[in-house]
């Protein structure tokens, strides 16, 4: 069991959601007010089983999210940037919600290829796709198209300009990878340690109540989250079974939800990032490689 984990039961638990959502519905000038103590929900992909009914929460609590996207494996349709989500992927933009690169392939990069008198190569391993699997060594700039195909691709299904970061499959980079991609105008976003919101973890061990206590307890203004569009490995699905009483149980306490274009740290950088042109989606082809 994780440390600092509150132990309820189920019923106690139930009880303590609803009053949340009691609490919740007679305040609405807390949130009203403006977002005073800011917190950072986002979704990377994933098998997208789950997707709608996350929209229907998002939806239904009046938040906004930022996507991270792959074109991953999904349990129906060609994908998760395919054209069977198309559509799903569109009405997000419609509600507001920010979209961004998690690499086309849900390519992982593996470790640094330092050479002598030769710029830092990168061993990357991507999980979906033609490569899935398969070990390879890339420049920087093929690392750079990575990123940015996703980019183009969820620019043409939302007909919405991305904003210029960009999450790491896993989270997992280097210094040197980092500094490759902010060359190109892309920066960084991993998430805060009381944002990992666990639907990764497996649930026999890490059952959603408890997910739930911890995050309800743990997370503070500032704070970027991060879950998934359905996690295969799960049995006991995390969303929407722990999206809506979280999402409650954060309003209650206070908190507001923002994307990531207000964050203050990626704030200045999108400012200076991004096309001022109203009409630039379909001149990005080249903006950042």
């Amino acid at each position: 069991m994780a440390s600092g984990l509150w132990i309820t039961r189920p019923a106690d638990m139930l009880a303590r959601v609803i009053s949340l959502a009691v609490l919740a519905s007679v305040a609405p000038a807390l949130w009203a007010a403006g977002c005073a103590s800011p917190i950072y929900l986002t979704f990377d992909t994933g098998h997208m089983a789950v997707a709608p009914l996350i929209a229907d929460v998002l939806k239904k609590h009046d938040v906004q999210v930022t996507f991270f996207a792959a074109q991953e494996r999904t349990k129906s349709g060609n994908g998760s940037l395919g054209s069977d989500w198309a559509s799903w992927w569109k009405a997000r933009a419609a509600e507001g919600h920010e979209f961004a690169s998690h690499t086309y392939d849900h390519t992982y990069w593996r470790a640094d290829v330092l050479e002598k008198n030769a710029a830092t190569r990168f061993r990357v391993r991507p999980s979906a796709g033609p490569q899935e699997g398969l070990d390879q060594v890339w420049t920087a700039a093929q690392y750079c198209a990575e990123i940015h195909k996703s980019e183009l691709r969820l620019q043409e299904i939302t007909g919405q300009k991305t904003l210029p970061l960009f999450r790491a499959p896993g989270g997992k980079t280097s210094p040197e990878l980092l500094k490759a991609a902010r060359s190109c105008g892309y920066a960084h976003v991993a998430w805060a340690p009381a944002g990992f919101l666990g639907d990764e973890l497996p649930s026999d061990r890490f059952p959603n109540a408890q997910l739930l206590q911890k995050a309800l307890k743990n997370i503070q203004s500032g704070d970027i989250l991060v879950a998934h569009l359905g996690i295969w490995s799960r049995q006991d699905p995390w969303a929407p079974a722990v999206l809506e009483p979280l999402i409650v149980g954060l309003k209650a306490r206070g908190f507001c939800f923002a994307t990531l274009r207000e964050h203050p740290q990626y704030k200045g950088w999108i400012k200076q990032h991004s096309d001022p042109s109203p009409a630039a989606s379909g001149a990005l082809s080249g903006a950042r490689i």
